[in-house]
């Protein structure tokens, strides 16, 4: 019985025993067979890596040649991985290198630990060593096992801080972007573009990665070169911008708005009171302008070239290539609304009361992301609206009283105080009341801008079109306004042209009332005729519209990229400057210009508008009870008979609960010369009336493009103090003559 026991255990035994061997064996044919190939190249695998070569950035050049963009050689110390494969022997390298290379084990701690360098390159322990420095440590290399001096690259500006906010700056790759990055072929160790023309044309500046793929032992070491593929490094980007004319404009703009900050806004004595009562009265008398920030745009008309695109505050772009650790970034960059800090019994500040204050904000590029009011520079688009959707003719005139009463609401609805009804001109310094002009037309209501003219334009364009009630806004829309306009930088601000639908966008964000948001009403067309209301609009817009007006009506996109050059366009003999002649394009440049759309501006309707803003600056004006002067014809008064001719507009536009000392500048102008077609717009903020603040700007503009304003020449930058933390050292117009005029003692309102 316990034999046949023992044959049933051993039976059971043999068959299990058969059929393990069966599934080992039935294994193997699979190995062997079906995976072979796959498990022959994942052990061809094991035995390689992959090493990228990392492409040279591509410059950048400004229209002349000047190399605004560069890559300076720098010295890196680095460390073989084989060194530091224990903790102790690191830690023993790390000590030794502190002292020679000012940084601190634990960075160096902080670094390896990070887990995104490379293991066949040497691991980085410190960049940009100086010369002396690289030279004690390679004589040192017995008490420096695998320490090694390598030749990298870094990102310099020579021309610092000129067009920081076009050129713009490099980081490291986020968190955020890594994957991104990663799916396109770079390392997570190299810099991208972040602002600025660094950002919009990162593909073509990064270039294409190469690779070696080596063999190495089961220690990974290095046994041969299997295959090498170089890298194509960054083909090189020349600007439309001049460096010239860039400094100008930076120059003029700072100096102005510093200008400005030491006028006063007065708060005159209501009329309504009987000059009794100050119309604010928890005011005093004068108030200064704060004029904190602003923005210029300069381009020709003819082909959309952008010559010169300034924004202040500015930056220096070589602090992002520096140190900003520790602080420093927030130390530099501060936007903190200084008035609003509270602070408690000790005098610490109360973190609640930390807000930032926008007017300090120094990386946003004004001339494309500003949302500003226009104010009265909107109004050559408002009359093109009315002459060529029939509302107005060149030979119309209109009598205007200085108060507008609109016609289409109900007169006891108006008495009311329902609704407001009642719409005046800007107040004349003389009287203290509104500003009376008499018969106008379009010519002379652009010249003196007069807003009781426009206000009827507002009202009738939509009661007189009831089949279309957003003809004024179909209209304007037409030169670019609501729109990006397609410029080759990040962050571009759309612009908005106010309709039903976008109040009720807002009512819904809380950016007005519920019932302001029920609908768009006339009264809302009253004010978008004058540039005000939920009207917004960029300088980089406001430019655009006027090149249309000056060019015959063809919308260009506004181009900031000259040319692109295939990688490697050599040095000129004159330092800081690209040998343009011997690039390469990489594409053929488009010379002519893009051309978005053409608005049907028929040489009388155009004629019509450009005689008003030639008027603006010649003048004469017009007399009613007395005589009023053109908003321009006081500032342009000793413009010289050999500078271009411009035409332009002023504007002023209303500002936080209607304080003056809130108001902001603007002024937009072109040539009437084919043969020097030039635009430019300035935005002043919180810096009074357009012909006090902006207009100056763009006048000064001109005639430096006319050769007589003298510039500064554009020289090297000296290099960066760190040691001073602010984003920019300031600069200034040397010569400021340009800004003057003929002032009496009745200022222009606009």
């Amino acid at each position: 019985m316990a034999l046949d026991k023992r044959t049933a255990r051993l039976g059971v035994l043999a068959l299990v025993g058969t059929m393990l061997f069966g599934l080992v064996g039935a294994r193997l044919w699979f190995l062997q067979t079906v995976e072979q190939e796959a498990l022959q190249q994942e052990v061809e695998e094991t035995k390689r890596r992959t090493v990228p070569l990392l492409p040279e950035r591509g410059r950048i050049f400004d229209a002349e040649g000047r190399i605004l963009a560069d890559n300076e050689r720098v010295l890196t110390v680095g460390v073989d991985w084989d060194f530091m494969r224990r903790d102790s022997d690191r830690a023993e390298i790390f000590r030794r290198l502190s002292g020679w290379v000012d940084v601190p084990v634990e960075e160096m701690e902080e670094r390896f630990q990070s887990g995104i360098y490379e293991r066949l390159l040497p691991f980085p322990v410190a960049e940009d060593v100086d010369e002396p420095t690289a030279i004690a440590i390679r004589e040192r290399v017995e008490d420096l096992p695998g320490v090694q001096i390598l030749e990298q690259s870094r990102r310099v500006y020579p021309y610092a801080p000129l067009a920081s906010h076009v050129v713009g700056y490099m980081g490291r790759i986020t968190p955020e972007t890594k994957d991104a990055y990663l799916d396109r072929g770079y390392q997570l160790i190299e810099r991208v573009g972040k602002f600025g023309i660094e950002l919009s044309m990162e593909e073509e500046l990064h270039g294409t990665p190469g690779y070696v793929v080596y063999e190495v032992d089961k220690s990974s070491r290095i046994v041969r070169v299997i295959e090498e593929v170089p890298p194509v490094n960054g083909k090189d980007i020349q600007l439309t911008i001049d460096l010239d004319q860039q400094q100008f404009a930076e120059q003029a703009l700072e100096s102005q708005l510093k200008l400005r900050q030491n006028e006063v806004a007065r708060n005159g004595l209501d009329p309504e009171t009987n000059f009794e009562e100050r119309f604010f009265t928890d005011f005093p008398e004068e108030v200064p302008f704060k004029a904190p920030a602003g923005a210029v745009v300069v381009q020709n008309h003819d082909n959309g070239h952008i010559v010169a695109l300034a924004s202040y505050p500015t930056f220096d772009n070589r602090w992002f290539e520096s140190d900003l650790s520790g602080g420093v970034f927030e130390e530099v960059f501060d936007a903190t609304d200084v008035a609003a800090l509270e602070y408690d019994e000790n005098g610490e500040v109360l973190p609640e009361s930390v807000k930032i204050d926008p007017d300090r904000s120094t990386l946003v590029n004004r001339a494309i992301q500003g949302r500003y009011n226009l104010g009265s520079t909107f109004k050559p688009f408002t009359a093109y609206a009315a002459l060529q959707n029939g509302l107005y003719s060149t030979e119309e005139y209109y009598v205007d009283t200085g108060t507008y009463r609109m016609t289409s609401i109900d007169e006891n609805k108006c008495n009311s105080g329902e609704v407001r009804c009642v719409f005046r001109n800007a107040t004349c310094s003389g009287t203290g009341r509104p500003c009376v002009y008499g018969a106008v037309d379009v010519e002379l209501a652009l010249a003196v801008s007069s807003d009781a003219f426009f206000y009827r334009i507002g009202e009738q364009i939509m009661e007189e079109n009831p089949g279309n009630t957003a003809l004024l806004q179909e209209s304007v829309r037409a030169f670019g306004f609501g729109a990006d306009t397609g410029i080759d930088l990040p962050f571009e601000f759309d612009g908005t042209v106010p309709d039903a639908e976008l109040k009720a966008r807002y009512a819904e964000l809380g950016v007005i009332s519920e019932d302001e948001g029920r609908g768009y009403f006339t009264g809302d067309n009253v004010q978008l005729a004058i540039g005000q209301g939920l009207l917004s609009a960029s300088p980089l817009q406001l430019a655009t519209g006027y090149s249309t007006l000056a060019n015959g009506g063809f919308v260009l996109r506004p181009e900031i990229i000259k040319a692109i050059y295939e990688p490697g366009v050599p040095d000129a003999a004159e330092p800081g400057y690209a040998d343009i002649s011997q690039g390469r394009f990489a594409e053929e440049p488009n010379l002519g210009g893009d051309l978005v759309r053409q608005v049907p501006l028929s040489p009388e309707i155009g004629g019509e508008i450009t005689r008003g803003l030639r008027r603006v600056i010649t003048g004469p004006g017009t007399v009613s009870d007395y005589y009023h002067s053109t908003t321009g014809e006081k500032l342009f008064f000793n413009y010289p008979a050999s500078a271009i001719p411009v035409a332009g507009k002023t504007g002023t536009a209303q500002g936080a609960e209607n304080y003056p000392w809130n108001d902001s500048s603007a002024f937009g102008a072109y040539s009437v010369d084919p043969e020097r077609p030039f635009t430019a717009t300035a935005y002043l903020e919180k810096a009074g009336y357009g012909s006090q603040a902006a207009g100056p700007v763009v006048k000064c503009i001109f005639l430096q493009l006319s050769g007589i304003a003298p510039a500064d020449p554009v020289t090297l930058s000296d290099p960066l103090d760190t040691d001073v933390l602010i984003p920019a050292e300031p600069k200034s117009l040397a010569d400021q003559s340009c800004y003057a005029g003929r002032f009496s003692a009745q200022p222009t309102t606009e």
